[in-house]
């Protein structure tokens, strides 16, 4: 077993990386910080750990930012139920930058639970792509390393108080019991958004159409998007 995860930990930080950035409900938390402790364990570059989950998280912002700049909130709205995103999960992050400026997008992507959501915004709002890219990675590269530190000195106190062997299951549970958690919670707010849908639409609806901006060439532009540009 302890063989397995030191073969698969880079590509397990890869694929829990993208997925979350792809708003997929897996903890960043959880993965750089375990992969923080793993590259201790098993003397692998922390920095290694930082480059390839910053890459891995980049690529998934990737995916969300074109899913919310080219399908616009319609195909967020129906891809959402297939990744338990709700309505209120992309208004919140959309408060958040709205009127801020460009650096809100480092930021953001520096805050657990709307770090997830920024790229569809981000998308949406139209935020030129290498604009975005930057300002991501700037703030990816932050939460990152922060968090791989972390694990990586957790690890270290952890290996000089017990032999990582002896926990390797129980590690392997709590990481399935994390995830499963999250998704089960992701599932429970998708459902009660599902449950009020009808109301939320109503009263959101008539928010959004009362604050949206008019673009120079007389459509309708979705509030902020000057700012965050």
């Amino acid at each position: 077993m302890e063989s397995f995860i030191d073969s698969a930990g880079f590509a397990a930080l890869i694929l829990f990386g993208f997925l979350e950035a792809a708003c997929i409900p897996i903890s960043s938390e959880v993965t750089f910080g375990l992969a923080g402790a793993w590259a201790y364990h098993y003397h692998h570059s922390i920095v290694l750990v930082i480059v390839l989950g910053t890459l891995a998280e980049l690529a998934g912002s990737y995916l969300s930012f074109y899913v919310g700049r080219i399908g616009g909130r319609p195909m967020v709205n129906k891809l959402g139920r297939y990744v338990l995103v709700t309505e209120a999960d992309v208004d919140r992050a959309e408060r958040f930058l709205t009127g801020r400026g460009i650096w809100a997008i480092p930021v953001a992507r520096m805050l657990p639970f709307i770090r997830a959501f920024t790229s569809l915004v981000c998308g949406l709002v139209r935020v030129p792509p290498m604009r975005f890219g930057i300002l991501n990675v700037i703030g990816t590269v932050i939460y990152a390393t922060a968090l791989s530190l972390l694990g990586y000195n957790l690890g270290s106190a952890w290996t000089h108080n017990k032999d990582l062997t002896d926990a390797t299951y129980g590690i392997v549970a709590v990481v399935v019991l994390i995830i499963v958690g999250g998704v089960f919670y992701r599932w429970r707010q998708f459902r009660r958004e599902g449950l009020g849908g009808g109301k939320h639409s109503a009263s959101g609806g008539g928010n959004r159409g009362a604050s949206d901006a008019q673009a120079p060439n007389g459509e309708q532009e979705p509030a902020g998007t000057a700012e965050v540009r």
